[in-house]
């Protein structure tokens, strides 16, 4: 079978191009061997099942362990109604798990359905279980969070945890192990005391061990699906390159790498030339960046679904504002949930800048389709020259026309708001489906916008900035001056909004040499 890059389901190593995951399958035994219970809480398409399968099948080698993986997914709510029902149902998905590997035990709880009315009874159905295997059972339910707003799941993990305790007093015979797995952390989740008392509450996860190990794939893991890849299909590319640059726009979330991989494999490298060019690595990130795919829908959802989730995304990618890290805040905790930050030194980041790209777009679309007069202004042919390059400079002009024409009278109050967007709303169209633009808030008190646009294979920096005196201007120029630099560019585009309310520069358009370095820069205010 020839193998492919997965970007939906379980990960097998036989069928599909994976990264070697075994030193973090190697940290997690090391908590099943010391019977830890924990939970392994990360954002969708993270991995999560992947690993658990790895786990499961690494576990099956150990003549001492017997591993059960269950999920209580597309079963339906009914069986969280009553506890006789959930008992019975759990006794039969275990079962199933474990027919293949020991059809005895899976018999004995066959056997056992018919006796079992509720959680207790299936506490001391667990006890027998345990007894009669004479193994180190580990239990792992993937998907926990699907079911974690049943009250009878967190009744059945309150058992659990109760089992636990008194394993460890001598008290009770229980798995040795267990392992959750969901987008939420179920050590959060609370359980009501009794169903009369709306404030009593206790955790039924409070004994779960922290889970440390870093599930995203660093630069060195992608190398190793890489390699993977070149040894099943001979194709020739530079690793160290393409592991790098994937590592640089996804920070190792595992589904984009993989997606990113994907779309280059089977959407760009001709079947005939077996070999990735260094360009397809930004043809790739063009065609993500149009894709329409579940990850990305749901990372739109989930911002547009909370207010002040939403508010917090755009402080911090578009205004530039600095966000201290803090687990604490509950807007910061779910944003972490959802994969859309991460902590960098302890200031809050976008994820990776794919992320941040499909953030700028949303956005900026907003911002396009609620100013009907902004077609009239950017229409794509007029910016495009005889050799197929973009003219910066006539976009910067024909934006500051725009913003005379149609935001003379709010400019103020809009653009120290939504300039940015709408500059990215402005040149969208005219890129779209040639190039892209990557964008970076520097921090600061001037809060620069960078901007690099790739476009027909040429780069182009622009920076938008508020003015804020000429001591920071200058500054910034020099600043711009180093952009250039690492670009290996002569020319740059400077785009200022200009609040001045005397001798201000609104209209001017200027082309400035840098001192030093013999760099331009046009500079446009608006």
């Amino acid at each position: 079978m020839e193998k492919e890059f997965n970007v939906t389901g379980t990960c097998i190593p036989e069928m599909h191009y994976m990264v070697d995951t075994l030193n973090k399958i190697d940290k997690i035994i090391k908590l099943v061997e010391k019977g830890k219970y924990f939970v392994i809480n990360k954002p969708r398409q993270y991995g999560k099942t992947t690993t658990l399968f790895l786990l499961n099948r690494k576990l099956e080698n150990y003549e001492n362990y017997l591993p059960i993986k269950i999920s209580f997914e597309g079963i339906g709510d009914a069986i969280f109604e009553r506890e006789n029902s959930f008992s019975k149902v759990f006794l039969q998905i275990m079962g199933r798990n474990l027919f293949l590997n020991d059809e005895k035990l899976a018999v004995f709880l066959e056997e056992q359905e018919s006796k079992v009315e509720n959680l207790n009874n299936l506490s001391n159905v667990i006890t027998k279980l345990v007894i009669k295997a004479n193994k180190k059972i580990v239990l792992m339910i993937d998907e926990v969070d699907k079911s974690s707003n049943n009250q009878l799941f967190l009744s059945f993990l309150g058992m659990l945890r109760n089992k636990y305790l008194l394993r460890n007093e001598g008290m009770d015979i229980t798995f040795h192990s267990v392992i959750l797995a969901g987008v939420h952390d179920v050590r959060s989740l609370k359980l009501k005391v009794r169903p009369d008392e709306e404030h009593k509450y206790n955790s039924p996860w409070n004994i779960a061990s922290d889970f440390d190990v870093d599930m995203s794939f660093s630069k060195d893991e992608i190398g190793t699906m890489l390699d993977d890849y070149i040894g099943n299909k001979k194709v020739k590319l530079d690793k160290v390159y393409f592991s790098e640059m994937l590592y640089f726009y996804t920070s190792g979330y595992p589904f984009l790498v993989s997606k990113l991989c994907k779309i280059i494999d089977e959407k760009i490298m001709p079947e005939d030339d077996l070999q990735w060019k260094k360009e397809y690595m930004d043809e790739g990130v063009k065609k993500i960046l149009r894709d329409n795919n579940t990850n990305f829908e749901s990372l739109i959802k989930n911002i547009e679904n909370n207010s002040k989730l939403k508010e917090m995304v755009k402080s911090l990618i578009i205004d530039g504002n600095r966000i201290n890290y803090n687990v604490n805040n509950p807007i910061i905790n779910i944003g972490m949930l959802y994969g859309i930050f991460k902590n960098e030194n302890n200031n809050l980041k976008i994820n990776n800048r794919i992320y941040e790209q499909i953030i700028y777009d949303y956005m900026s679309s907003l911002i396009e389709t609620s100013t009907n007069s902004l077609s009239f202004y950017n229409e794509k042919s007029k910016f495009i020259m005889a050799d197929g390059s973009l003219d910066i400079r006539k976009i910067l002009i024909k934006f500051q026309e725009f913003m005379k024409h149609e935001y003379s009278e709010k400019r103020e109050a809009f653009l120290e708001n939504d300039g940015r967007l709408l500059f990215l709303a402005f040149i969208s169209p005219i890129i779209n489906g040639t190039g892209f633009a990557f964008k970076e808030v520097q921090g600061g008190e001037e809060k620069r916008f960078d901007i690099v646009i790739t476009y027909n294979k040429k780069i182009y920096i622009l920076e938008l900035k508020i003015w804020r005196g000429e001591e920071y201007h200058k500054k910034g120029l020099l600043q711009l001056g180093e952009y250039l630099n690492q670009y290996g560019l002569d020319k740059g585009y400077l785009l200022i909004f200009d609040f001045r309310k005397t001798n201000g520069e609104t209209g001017k358009v200027e082309e400035v040499k840098l001192k030093d370095t013999g760099k331009s820069v046009v500079e446009v205010y608006c």
